[in-house]
């Protein structure tokens, strides 16, 4: 019967729904960062903590995420992504539910407690952004990566939206404490439904022939954590990781990524204390209406997904589907400069939204870093991707900083984060050129 022969070779959608589960981790991820953002002032009149010391803590995070991707990386393509994932999960998470515990603990200051914890988190977290590369790479095809990608990145816009209030009640129903112990132990919980569901599709249970055969050939490494040898593969080599930084096309992505994450960062550190200095919110307001750039973010990241690999599907140019994307995004991201110029609330809001959207169209770095990455780096490649992207992190907060004390203002602030998106469109137009896998040579 022709139904039945169409039965038998229905390919299942496993993928979907592991992808499913990589965005909830994947925001949870991004909440745990947050934490001591929601709880910082609850925490610093309790602890006694100054302005300084607070800073402090909240750049902990930031160095040592920057500092381990890409022994996180290297970790991820010697033991594969499972392993290394889940231990990524239960350790952040642990050092999350810890600081619930500083001021108890004895043996050091309640500032070297919380910045050491906070430093561990941000240690620990390291291997999952490239660890979803990996498993974009292995579960989907090229002509569904920028989708996958794009999903799992704007889980960084759906984290504030879902997590900030919940995180904001805790702390207000149940003290700043509570926060630490209930998102470690999200966390905990979360490790867990990864070890359970997240395999490699050739040792999934719940794929059929069909779906990996569709994976396969659409450019998929549906083995690649089955090729990985308990850490005597040996890719990990001086050689091979100069071959990645001499490559004009991995550079290309590398400053890519630093640039657009320098406007993410100016949003996560700086944008409410600018609402509520230039454009004169109160703070409750200005935490409300961060949230709108927010959602525009999330929804420019989906669409810019989703419309990559429409193009794929359409031209079969793997360098246009990602590039036209990126360019009209990153154009109506520049839109941040002319905020300077604006005098209404609306107007400025207005600006940031689109701003978001288009960042979030723009920020399909690492569908490109699934299509690009070697076959057997593809976690150092990503490493390396996220160390120059969060570096940003670093350099965006201090630049700002001074440049809004040298100004009085955040205008030439705005023009340095709006000048970045011209500058990624450089990078990947004159620099990336052709966007194609790279072939270590031996």
């Amino acid at each position: 019967m022709p139904g039945e022969n169409d039965n038998a070779v229905r390919a299942t959608r496993v993928r979907y729904a592991i992808i499913a589960l990589v965005f909830i981790i994947t925001s949870l991820n991004y909440a745990d960062r947050s934490t001591f953002s929601i709880a910082g002032a609850a925490a610093s009149d309790e602890l006694g903590l100054t302005t300084i010391q607070t800073g402090f803590i909240l750049s902990a995070f930031a160095w040592a995420y920057a500092a381990a991707q890409i022994p996180g990386g290297a970790l991820l393509d010697r033991f594969g992504t499972r392993p290394v994932y889940i231990a990524a999960i239960a350790t952040w998470s642990g050092f999350t539910m810890l600081q619930g515990f500083v001021g108890f603990l004895t043996g050091a200051s309640v500032v070297v407690q919380l910045f050491m914890l906070r430093f561990l988190v941000g240690f620990c977290e390291a291997p999952s952004f490239p660890g979803n590369a990996r498993i974009v790479a292995a579960w989907f095809p090229a002509r569904e990566r920028g989708t996958a990608s794009a999903i799992f990145n704007s889980a960084q816009y759906f984290s504030l939206v879902a997590f900030a209030p919940l995180m904001g009640w805790i702390v207000h129903s149940l003290g700043w404490r509570a926060v630490f112990f209930v998102m470690g132990a999200l966390g905990l919980l979360a490790a867990l439904t990864f070890a359970t569901f997240i395999r490699d599709p050739a040792r999934h249970k719940g794929v059929n022939q069909a779906e990996l055969d569709l994976i396969r050939e659409g450019g998929g490494l549906v083995e690649l954590d089955s090729q990985v040898t308990g850490g005597r593969t040996g890719t990990f080599t001086w050689h091979n990781v100069r071959q990645l930084l001499t490559s004009r096309m991995m550079v290309g992505i590398y400053l890519g990524q630093y640039c657009i994450n320098v406007l993410t960062y100016f949003f996560v550190t700086w944008f409410p204390i600018y609402l509520v200095r230039d454009r004169g919110f109160d703070i409750l307001q200005a935490g409300f209406v961060a949230a709108v750039p927010a959602l525009c973010g999330f929804l420019g990241g989906v669409a810019g997904g989703v419309l990559s690999d429409r193009l794929l599907a359409r031209t079969g140019s793997l360098t246009l589907a990602r590039k036209a994307p990126l360019l009209g995004g990153m154009l109506l991201a520049s839109l941040i400069m002319a905020a300077a110029y604006v005098d209404s609330q609306a107007g400025v809001i207005l600006l940031m939204s689109l701003a978001f959207f288009g960042k979030g169209v723009a920020s399909l770095g690492w569908a490109v870093m699934s299509d690009v990455a070697p076959r057997q780096l593809a976690g150092l490649a990503g490493g390396v991707f996220n160390t120059f992207g969060n570096a940003a992190g670093i350099v965006t907060p201090i630049v700002v900083g001074l440049l809004v004390a040298q100004a009085g203002s955040f205008d030439t602030a705005l023009i340095f984060v709006g000048a970045h998106c011209l500058l990624t469109i450089f990078a990947y137009f004159v620099i990336v050129q052709k966007v194609e896998r790279l072939e270590l040579q031996p």
